[in-house]
């Protein structure tokens, strides 16, 4: 059976010492970030143009309306009774909450609708420009 000499082990600990915490953030769950451009609009009963500038539109609150021109990767709601008007959606538009409404006019996104899935009622629609 092999032992270790003391300078051994303490060389042991160092090194398990150094790669623990580097292992550990490795395995923590990526952080989140909006890209540079990103729109988020939270509050209660905001009326609102704007242009989405290639990114994601992010609407948290109630009773908002929002009139996003141009093209959105992504318009994601949170809430309640809120509108949003978008000329363009890329990738996807997802839902929560109820009594939200989305309605785009160009573009084939993924619609998610996290509030429809437990009973809520939502709409999501293309329409003509």
């Amino acid at each position: 059976m092999a032992t270790l000499s003391v300078k051994s082990r303490s060389r042991s600990i160092a090194a398990g010492a150094l790669v623990t915490p580097l292992l550990l953030a490795s395995m923590a769950a990526p952080s989140a970030h909006a890209k540079n451009g990103d729109t988020h609009i939270t509050g209660q009963g905001i009326v609102q143009t704007l242009d989405c500038n290639n990114a994601t539109l992010l609407v948290n609150g109630t009773s908002n309306t929002i009139n996003a021109k141009g093209t959105c990767w992504a318009v994601t709601l949170q809430g309640s009774s809120n509108i949003v008007i978008a000329d363009n959606i890329i990738n996807d538009v997802t839902v929560y909450g109820y009594d939200q409404t989305v309605i785009y006019h160009n573009g084939a996104p993924a619609v998610i609708d996290r509030g429809r899935e437990l009973g809520m009622t939502n709409r999501i629609n293309w329409a003509p420009a």
